[in-house]
Formats: structure tokens, sequence, C-alpha cells
């Protein structure tokens, strides 16, 4: 079925959950002219694009992904043009400067266009996130004069960016890295080394690529202490803005692939020839400080791709469920019925849905924490929404690409033994879900992320100041009285005292008992990923019962599906907390020799 991007269900969350009102309001988004109004502007435009001009490339795109040949890599057929428009409605620059031709809008708004995107094809969005990622990550160290030379044309979609960090020996730990980079007399620095799994390291989309490459220079100190961040363009830059000769940078191939198979995953060589061109970014030794801006940006955005993936996914199922007559109804039928009739069938759908709305409105929050770390008068709320934003990127990146495997999956089961033959297109979900769990960092660095870097670090105050944010939402519900409420209310305390044990025993064990802890971090994640979904969809069915009279339909649907969530899913949130305590010890149990 074709893709209708969910804008209401958008909004919604934007705007009762999110607090998009208060975003626009900082002075910055204000002066950009953003407000209220515009986003639904924005969304519909963003949906009438991604429904009419992506979304039919994604079947072919998997049935027909880009090819290389004499080291030209051809994307496929429409890819370019798409790509063309895109650029041209100016959609990758909705987040960035005004100064550099983007339009400076909040990352809330762009959120939202973006999972759009995602959701439409995710092999054909995957070029414009990684070029955000390199703009974000340029804006943040490059000099001003890098900065000019290539951030506005990486906005106006010109050029693209890729983010090269892994080797054949160098995967997750980059420490690895051994990429090298020579000094020249002219400021420059000569590149060699080969890089593996570079999405959109070659393709014909744009007339340049500007890779951002970690390299060691001559006397760099070994391990992560001593990798820099080189800008190393596919062509070079003219002092006037043109391009000039090819850099010595080729694709000598790309990988065949479990699924997005439509975007070119390149094998990249460096200083065949010579020496690829590149120049520093910011300071020698400090690479892996700048490029973690781009993973950020990147985790975030691979999280919002789980979500994107599970909802296309569910709309598909919904469809099939509706179409496929089968069986009479358990309560009577004179014919066999439409399988949504089934319970098991709205079972799947329901999961399928409540998952879905649950990591978005989740991940909208935390976009909307961005925002305010970055923007907000008060330096006081910028710091703690930094605290906020940085606790939940390895949740939203970790809990949504794991939902969304699991969401894809139930997609394929709703179309039974049609939804493992291909031409039904359910498989395509499943397959393409299966990477978001790995890139940019596996769930378990995610994981371990979130256990020692967001919450032993601070003492646990981040995660203290979530459930204290989700006690103020159960008095909300108590204060509600509805039996919706009473029930979402029961289960919603059990998960966050579920998330309060488990962080009261990290804490206590973290450094006597490490492995036993980090054997829970996985755990950890989906616990929390549980919890405070359970949390969003909790204030979701606070909001629809206040403004259900203006359209019951929509609103009845969003406590219906709260309350799934809540009695459904969140449960998990007690074992997992018993699986954090009392199994670290079995985890570890035994030697490697008895494996």
């Amino acid at each position: 079925m074709p893709y209708v991007a969910p804008v209401k269900d958008m909004l919604f969350v934007m705007n009762e959950l999110a607090g998009l009102s208060e975003v626009v309001a900082y002075p910055s988004y204000a002066e950009a002219g953003a407000d209220v109004d515009l986003a639904p502007a924005i969304l519909e435009e963003s949906a009438k694009f991604n429904q009419d001009v992506v979304a039919p490339l994604n079947w072919p795109g998997d049935q027909n992904p880009s090819s290389l040949k004499d080291g030209i890599v051809t994307t496929t057929p429409g890819f370019k043009d798409a790509f063309e428009q895109f650029a041209a409605a100016g959609w990758q620059g909705v987040v960035h400067p005004a100064e550099f031709g983007g339009q400076g809008l909040p990352k809330l708004i762009a959120t939202a266009c973006f999972e759009m995107v995602h959701s439409a094809s995710l092999s054909f969005a995957l070029c414009p996130m990684l070029t955000d990622g390199a703009i974000e990550a340029l804006l943040t160290a490059a000099s001003p004069e890098l900065q000019e030379r290539y951030v506005p044309n990486m906005i106006s979609g010109e050029w693209t960016g890729s983010m090269c960090l892994t080797e054949p020996q160098a995967g997750s730990d980059l420490s690895m890295v051994r990429a090298r980079a020579v000094p020249e007399a002219n400021g420059t620095y000569k590149i060699f080394g080969t890089k593996i799994f570079i999405t959109y390291g070659e393709h014909d989309m744009a007339k340049n690529i500007i890779h951002l490459v970690l390299a060691r220079t001559p006397d760099a100190p070994e391990g992560v202490k001593g990798i820099s961040l080189f800008v190393v363009p596919k062509f070079l830059v003219n002092a006037d803005g043109s391009l000039g000769e090819r850099n010595d940078v080729h694709c000598v191939s790309i990988e065949h692939k479990l699924g997005i198979k439509a975007s070119p995953t390149a094998v990249l060589q460096f200083g065949d020839h010579g020496g690829a061109v590149g120049y520093l970014v910011g300071e020698e030794n400090r690479g892996l400080e700048y490029m973690f801006v781009m993973m950020n940006a990147a985790r975030f955005a691979v999280g919002m791709q789980g979500i994107a993936v599970a909802e296309r996914a569910y709309q598909k199922a919904v469809q099939y469920a509706k179409d496929r007559v089968q069986s009479r109804d358990l309560a009577g039928s004179a014919g066999p019925v439409a399988i949504i009739h089934q319970p098991d069938v709205k079972r799947m759908l329901m999961t399928m849905r409540a998952y879905t709305e649950a990591a978005r409105a989740l991940a909208y929050y935390a976009a909307a924490a961005y925002d305010a770390q970055h923007a907000a008068p008060d330096e006081a709320v910028r710091k703690s929404n930094q605290a906020l934003y940085e606790f939940l990127v390895p949740i939203v990146k970790g809990f949504s690409t794991e939902m969304s495997i699991e969401v894809a999956s139930l997609g394929v089961q709703v179309h039974g033994g049609m939804g493992f033959i291909e031409e039904t297109g359910a498989a395509q979900h499943y397959r393409d879900a299966r990477i978001l769990t790995i890139y940019e960092g596996t769930t378990a660095i995610q994981a371990n992320d979130l256990i020692g870097r967001k919450t032993v670090r601070d003492g646990g105050a981040t995660a203290k100041a979530f459930s204290a944010k989700i006690t103020e939402t159960e008095k909300e519900l108590v204060a509600s009285g509805s039996a919706d409420a009473k029930a979402v209310l029961k289960q919603l305390s059990i998960g966050r005292a579920a998330f309060d044990e488990a962080v009261a025993y990290i804490l206590a064990n973290a450094k006597t008992n490490t492995k036993a802890v980090y054997a829970g971090s996985c755990a950890y994640l989906r616990l929390a990923g549980l919890v405070l979904g359970g949390w969003q969809m909790a204030r979701g069915l606070l909001a629809a019962e206040r403004l259900r009279d203006s359209d019951p339909a929509f609103y009845n649907t969003k406590i219906a599906t709260a309350r799934f969530f809540i009695e459904n899913l969140l449960p998990q949130a007690q074992g997992l907390a018993t699986s954090i305590v009392e199994g670290g010890y079995s985890a570890n149990a035994l030697e490697v020799e008895q494996f």
C-alpha cells in the first residue's frame, strides 16, 4: 500500500507532549519564523513530497539496488532526480543555520520531516541523514574557512557528506584506527588508508562528496587519544568555490547486503596514488571528540529510522489485515471475515501501533530537549535539557531500533505465508530494520553508554530526574480519576518502581561488580525505553482526555493505544528489573572454555 505520513499523530505529539509552543518561542527560532501554525504547513508539504516522490522508490530500490562499475556507483533509477527535488525544496537545510543557507528551524520540526523521508525510503534517506551529521560536525569543530568552503553547498544539497570511521581491523573499537595523515608544508595532510562500511561513500546523486575521515598523524599517541578528524573531499575545491581535480579517494567495492540495498555501502581507498588531500578539523588528536558530534546526530537519526520503518510496516500490516478474508469471526458470522476481526491479529496490530507511538513520543520529547539545550535563553534550562537529551539519545537509538525489528517481524506474521514472499513488501521492512541495531553503535554500545556515561557518571541524577517527572504524571492520573487513568496509573507506578530498582542496583554495584552490572545493560536500556515510553503514553492519555470532545474518534484511539501499551507492554519492566538485579552472576558463570 502507499505510505501515508501520520501528520495528525505527529502534530499531537509535538503540541501536547514535546511542547512545540515553548520551543518556537525561543528567540532564535522565533527570528527564523517558527511558530505553532508553521509546523502543520511544513509537515503537510513534507508529507506530500515523501508520499509522491520518495515512497514510490522504496520497492524498486530494493529490487534494483545501487551498482558499481569501473569505480562509478550508479544509484537506483529515480534516486538522483528525487534527491535533486529534495535539495531544491530545501529539506536538507531545515534545521541548519540561516547564515549558511539553512532555515534555522527547531530540531523538533525537522525530526518529524525526517521521520517521513525515512518511512518513505530508508535507503534514500541515509544520504541526507549522513550529510546532516557531517554538517553538524563541521559547524561544531571546523575553522570558519572550512565552514564557508563546504557547509553552504552541503546544506543546499549540491554536495553530500559521509563519515569514514570503520576500517577492516577497527569496527566499533576506534582505538584501532590506522589510517595515516601526513602533514604537508602547505598546511594540508596526505591521507592514506582503507575505510569500510561507508554509507553513500560514492554515488551519482551530487556533484561532490565531503568525507569526514578519522586518521592518525605521525606523532599521535596510541588509542583513542591519538585520532584526528579531516575533511577529504571527493573533488578538491578551488579558491573561487568551483570544483577542481579529483582527489585520491576511490571506491573499490560496494557491499551486497541483507537490507537497505539501494544505499551504496562503499569500501573507500585513500592515497593509492600519492595521497588524498585532507584538511584538519579543529585540533590534532581531538578527532574522536568531534566525530562524536556527528555520531550522536546519527544515533538519534537511526532511532528515528527505527520509528519510521515500524510505522511503514504497521501501515502495510493494517491494510493487509483489512483486505485478507479468512475464517469466521469468533463471535459468529455468516461467512469468512477480514482477519483484522480476529483478536490475535488485533493484538499484533496494537503492539505494532503502541510501540511505534511510544517511541515516537519519546524521540520527539528528546528533540525538544535538544532545542532547549541550544536555544533556551536561561543557562540553567539549557544545562538541564542537555542532560535530559544526552540520557535519551542511547535510548532513542537502542530502544527504537530493537522495537522496529519486533514490529517489522509482527508485520510479516500478520501477512502469514505471504509475508515470507518478497512481492508483498513486508519482508523488506524486516530486512531493512535489521541493520538499525548494528550501525552507528550496536545496542550493547548504546546500553553501555547509558550505564557508564549517563547513569553512573552523574550518580544517577538524570535517571532520578526522569523518575521524578513520572511521579508528577502519576499525580495527574490520580487527579483525572477516570477508569483509563486509574488503569494506567497502576502499571506506570509499578514500571517506575522497577526503573528505580534497576538504577539503585547499578549505582551500588557498577564499580564493585562491574561485569554483573554490564551483563544487564541491554535489559536496562529496554527497561528505560519501556518506562519512559510508557510515561509519554500516559501523558498522551491525559492530553487526549482533555481534548476528546473536539475529535472523539481520534482521541479515543489515543486513549485506547496508551492503555494497551501500559497494560500489555510496560509490565515487562518488572521482569527486566529482576534480570538486571539478579541475573548478572549467571550471565558470567561460564568460563570461556565452557562455551
